[in-house]
């Protein structure tokens, strides 16, 4: 048996126990989520990291939840696929849920449609009724990081200082529902348009988390000042306000937020992995006061 032929089997089970038979099975993406395009329209996202820090299906609940009310409401998003109930759906001990195809076009995102489509997105997640927890990527990293050793003593004493300061921080400012996990990888450009994808992270917080999280490469590693002056400037055209205080935390929080997580996503990093990791814990520790520091 491969790695992946029990998660495919219960993603195909599912399926066909809600009348849809599967006449393809095209692996789009096999990590720690399998996706599966299983017909011309229905693409299934499967957990394989059954044993990993998340556990049962509610980050999918709140996953399925916001974007049945982001697709409800217009938003530029990839949908659940409709001939399927939202779920999620668990089967074989493998947690998943289905979401229509959209075909990728092979085209870089135009920066100020970034920031127009996050800013949208927003704007309808402020209607979202439902309880969500606080500052959630953020609490669960400092969880994994008082529960495991993952790093050298002082850079994991570090990354816990900073995630406390910036739940601490973030917490002053006004919540709402939020993405959470608001990277480019997380964004596609389709067919029908820019689109956000993957809501499994999304929790209460101030809006510039989002932001931070979709600047931080370019605004930290590439130094693309350009980029993320048009995300910021679209983003507040489109009615937005950004506090440059908020940002400079959010984007501390970040960094902490993907090194801890990055022992556990990338096991065997390669150089340029290992490369990108250290440059996240060097900018991290020029930071020693938690001074508010304003950004783009």
């Amino acid at each position: 048996m491969t790695d992946t032929e029990l998660p495919i089997r219960a993603a195909t089970e599912t399926a066909i126990a809600h009348g849809i038979t599967p006449d393809r099975c095209d692996i789009l993406q096999n990590g720690s989520t399998l996706v599966l395009r299983l017909t011309e329209t229905l693409v299934a996202r499967v957990v394989q990291d059954v044993d990993g820090p998340r556990q049962g299906t509610e980050w999918f609940a709140r996953e399925n939840a916001i974007a049945h009310h982001l697709t409800g409401n217009g938003a530029p998003v990839i949908p659940l696929h409709p001939d399927l109930p939202p779920g999620p759906h668990e089967h074989l001990g493998y947690p998943m849920n289905f979401w229509q195809f959209v075909t990728r076009v092979d085209a870089e995102p135009d920066p100020r449609e970034i920031g127009r489509t996050l800013r949208q997105c927003h704007e309808i997640m402020r209607r979202f009724e439902a309880p969500l927890p606080k500052l959630a990527i953020l609490t669960e990293s400092l969880a994994i990081l008082q529960d495991r050793e993952l790093f050298p003593a002082a850079t994991q004493q570090m990354l816990r200082d900073h995630l406390t300061r910036s739940i601490d921080v973030l917490n002053r400012y006004p919540h709402q529902a939020l993405h959470g996990d608001a990277h480019m990888g997380n964004l596609m450009n389709t067919t029908r348009g820019l689109l956000w994808t993957d809501w499994e992270d999304t929790f209460a917080g101030p809006i510039e988390w989002d932001v931070a999280s979709i600047i931080w490469n370019a605004q930290i590693l590439e130094e693309d000042h350009a980029t993320v002056q048009a995300i910021c400037d679209a983003y507040g055209e489109a009615g937005g306000s950004i506090d440059a205080c908020a940002l400079q935390q959010s984007l501390i929080g970040r960094a902490a937020v993907m090194t801890a997580w990055y022992p556990i996503l990338y096991p065997n990093p390669n150089e340029e992995r290992q490369s990108r990791l250290q440059r996240r814990i060097d900018w991290l520790q020029t930071f020693t006061d938690g001074a508010c520091i304003a950004v783009a």
